[in-house]
């Protein structure tokens, strides 16, 4: 299946919300994360996700068909931020996350480093990351009781990219 990035519009914004609830909702059952969980974001938070003018939104779009999203930005000069990126439950276990990784990376040569956040208690997850060339780079938040935020970093290869 082939996997496109496409830049997301605000038109997009209800479809894509309904959407990251359905894939973060099981994550806050689990964890009880009630501050910061993607599953009870705003429409006015994904709004201005898209419009940011440093990076946006990309629907993940799998053979034209709608299977998740991802946020980039840039944090930095040439340091990028991934988050959040999920994937619609249907279409989960798929292999659609590395390939967005993958086509996000490829947007943005420039990119010196990738970083993003994801929940230590989720091994999926993190070895997720890992597999993709992500590191573990020290920094961890307590959400609460049952769930910790930990940090991942990317360098990019100066010849050859990512």
């Amino acid at each position: 299946m082939a996997i496109k990035l496409e830049k997301s519009q605000e038109t997009d914004a209800l479809r894509l919300l309904e959407m990251q609830h359905a894939a973060f909702l099981p994550l806050l059952e689990k964890y009880r994360d009630f501050e910061t969980s993607p599953a009870i974001e705003p429409l006015e938070k994904m709004e201005a996700r898209i419009l940011e003018p440093d990076g946006g939104v990309y629907k993940i779009l799998a053979d034209g068909e709608l299977a998740g999203a991802i946020r980039i930005r840039r944090k930095e000069g040439d340091r990028f931020w991934i988050g959040p990126l999920f994937i619609a439950p249907c279409f989960q276990g798929g292999g659609f996350a590395q390939a967005a990784l993958r086509a996000a990376e490829e947007l943005y040569p420039e990119a010196a480093s990738w970083h993003l956040g994801t929940l230590l208690e989720e091994a999926g997850n993190c070895h997720l990351y890992e597999k993709m060339g992500y590191a573990r780079n020290g920094r961890q938040e307590k959400l609460n009781s049952r769930a910790t935020l930990v940090h991942y970093e990317k360098l990019a290869a100066k010849e050859g990219r990512l």
